[in-house]
């Protein structure tokens, strides 16, 4: 069986970019072992709500190009030289990150940041299978095998070999990282979410003890992933600009967050980022029993790693809320947002009350 490639689509309304000024960028900074000469074609890459991300192509030639969304100012959040800087750290000591080929820092080129790295060609399996493609429950088993393994490789990265021991502050990334999650629901909300606040309260007084502290990916998820052709191997894992040093069991964590099971609630369902819910694909106890085996890490405190991780989805749902809210994007996909804050903010409480990550079937 060979898959699709990942296909790039029309740019979006709003969100193109200056040719004139990215080729004038071009034929200042060549890129190594890319030509690219104009007329260039820009297309984009489909369903991302963050770093906006682009090919671009003259020829026979590609590269990709990355800079953060239009109309948001969080600049610790799209910072396209520390992502770009990670990428080019990282792939000395762990190959399965592209090749960067360029950054630019001056916002006046092309309205922000940008970093151009290679193309890896290969398959990005999203909510909705490809057509024409049969995931069949060998398969399913495989590739989410697979995924559980690539994480365990992440969390194994030596940091001193790959350069990346000043990334960031691994002791307290926990409470840090419920303390600022909290603070960007409240700079973002809307409207009230009883369930929301709960269980920020919740985490905030049931911390975990600080084990050991790795390479943390922090959206580790099938739409960042780039698998094979044959879907027999990860060939690359995208969009590091959360990365950092800390607690390898929150990252365990967010990653289960995304991985909806067919059992799940229908609202969990309608945010589902990959084929986690077909059938061959582990379970999500079956990924925390995987990730044992393969680390030797053991993983406790285990519903706090998932509360928080559907916490998290939950402020980045009202982020993107609240930019609808604003008028700042006529997306409809975002004016719906605020129903998925809801069914996360349940989904927390749920995860809470039970002690239980195994289903999340909330009514």
């Amino acid at each position: 069986m060979t898959a699709p490639l990942d296909r790039a689509e029309p740019v979006r309304p709003g969100q193109g970019l200056d040719l004139d000024a990215l080729a004038r960028w071009l034929r200042a900074h060549p890129l190594e072992g890319v030509a690219l000469e104009v007329p260039l074609e820009v297309l984009q890459f489909p369903r991302g709500y963050s770093n906006l991300t682009y090919l671009v192509r003259a020829g026979d030639a590609e590269v990709v190009l990355r800079r953060p969304p239009v109309g948001v100012a969080i600049a610790s959040a799209h910072d396209m030289g520390r992502e770009h800087r990670i990428l080019s750290t990282l792939r000395g000591a762990w190959p399965k990150v592209p090749r960067t080929l360029g950054f630019e820092a001056d916002a006046s080129v092309l309205g922000a940041p940008f970093y151009v790295m290679e193309r890896v060609p290969g398959v990005i399996l999203r909510a909705r299978t490809p057509v024409g493609l049969e995931l069949g429950e060998a398969t399913m088993r495989s590739l989410s095998e697979a995924m559980v393994d690539t994480l365990v490789e992440i969390h194994a990265v030596d940091l001193d070999a790959a350069g990346l021991g000043g990334l960031g502050r691994p002791e307290g990334y926990a409470e840090r990282q419920v303390r600022g999650w909290s603070e960007r629901y409240r700079k973002a909300q809307t409207d009230e979410v009883p369930e929301i606040e709960a269980v920020a309260a919740w985490l905030a007084s049931n911390l975990p003890p600080f084990v050991s502290g790795t390479l943390v990916h922090n959206d580790f998820k099938y739409d960042n992933v780039v698998l094979s052709p044959a879907l027999d191997a990860v060939r690359a894992v995208l969009d590091w600009e959360m990365a950092t040093l800390g607690d390898p069991l929150m990252d365990l964590g967010c990653a289960l967050g995304y991985w909806i099971q067919a059992d799940d609630s229908p609202v969990l369902h309608a945010m589902r980022f990959g084929p986690t819910d077909l059938k061959g694909s582990l379970t999500r106890m079956q990924v925390v029993e995987r990730y044992e085996a393969r680390s030797g890490r053991a993983v406790t405190h285990l519903p706090f790693y998932m509360a928080f991780a559907v916490f998290k989805l939950a402020v980045v749902a009202q982020q993107l809320y609240q930019r609808f809210a604003r008028g700042l994007t006529q997306e409809p996909r975002y004016a719906m947002m605020i129903e998925g804050v809801r069914g996360l903010g349940r989904a927390g409480a749920r995860i809470i009350d039970t002690g239980r990550i195994d289903v999340l079937d909330l009514g």
